[in-house]
């Protein structure tokens, strides 16, 4: 696979891995996610992280919550603290919940701690709590620390609730995980819809997308050239353009599809095309902005 020997070779900007997930399955009483029975389950650290990506130019990763549990969170921080290449750390907090306040006081009292996700996981409904006035209070307090909302597994309904969000709190700073990978019905109304939404989100320059869970097997196989993937990449890149568009892996999630090198090779042969300036706008320049990360070592500030 040329393509992977090809990153290998390339000079250049360092990349920031905006999505990945840390969890250590040896721990007492184990992890809500992943099941005993799931091919990944195994301790996902951040030295084996590094181990695996720093090959691909990668010298820093943001952490995504893997678990609802409130004292996790502390738990990821207190993990990260030791390790430089995480730069920090989407954590799991419920807006409107009693306890939000008092711990999003005190978790954001740690530089490493960058904002919360809310989406289609741990049976919430981002459409039912939008409706929520405590809610929407509680995001309003995150927007004015200046913490960022990221959102998971997108469909049109989760895309319409993130508008609805961002019509209220315009200036949070959103994070739209996982696309291009959208649930989409067959319903042509409900796609046009979903389509119509992202294109008024896109009007809103807090509004960040990541290119992640790109990868995409068939007949027991990867498809690993870029006509399998560049209608769809292109629809999202027209929209928000070289400056909101995020490089994030979903390490090690994506491993139940493709391997590291193979998911940053479609990815990095699919932005590579745009030119340096783009390249290095996704690779690194587009998190800072996002996420208002600090570098944690010399090899992360961006030249």
């Amino acid at each position: 696979m040329g393509w992977a020997t090809d990153t290998l070779a390339m000079p250049r900007t360092p990349v920031l891995d905006t999505h990945i997930h840390l969890f250590d399955t040896s721990r007492p009483g184990g992890v809500p996610w992943p099941e005993k029975t799931d091919e990944i389950y195994q301790p996902a650290l951040p030295d084996r992280y590094a181990a695996i990506a720093k090959p691909f130019g990668v010298v820093g990763a943001i952490a995504v919550e893997a678990s609802p549990l409130r004292s996790d969170n502390d738990w990821v921080l207190q993990l990260i603290v030791q390790h430089p290449i995480i730069v920090g750390f989407v954590g799991d907090l419920v807006p409107g919940g009693p306890s939000f306040a008092q711990d999003l006081d005190r978790l954001h009292a740690n530089s490493l701690f960058l904002g919360i996700r809310c989406g289609n996981l741990w049976n919430r409904d981002l459409s039912a709590d939008a409706k929520n006035p405590a809610f929407i209070a509680d995001l309003r307090r995150l927007a004015s620390a200046g913490l960022a909302m990221d959102s998971a597994n997108p469909d049109p309904n989760l895309i319409g609730a993130i508008l609805r969000v961002s019509q209220q709190i315009p200036e949070l700073r959103i994070v739209i995980d996982h696309l291009p990978r959208a649930a989409l019905p067959d319903d042509s109304n409900q796609v046009k819809e979903y389509w119509a939404d992202l294109k008024t989100l896109s009007g809103n320059p807090r509004v960040f997308v990541k290119l992640s869970e790109i990868p995409v097997r068939e007949n027991g196989g990867l498809l690993t050239a870029l006509s399998n993937y560049r209608q769809k990449l292109d629809a999202i890149w027209d929209l928000f353009g070289e400056g909101r568009i995020l490089f994030g892996s979903d390490w090690p999630n994506s491993d139940h599809v493709a391997s590291y090198a193979e998911t940053f090779g479609i990815v990095n042969g699919y932005v590579t095309q745009k030119g340096p300036t783009a390249r290095e706008k996704f690779f690194n320049k587009n998190s800072i902005e996002a996420y208002r990360w600090r570098p944690r070592n010399p090899a992360q500030r961006l030249l």
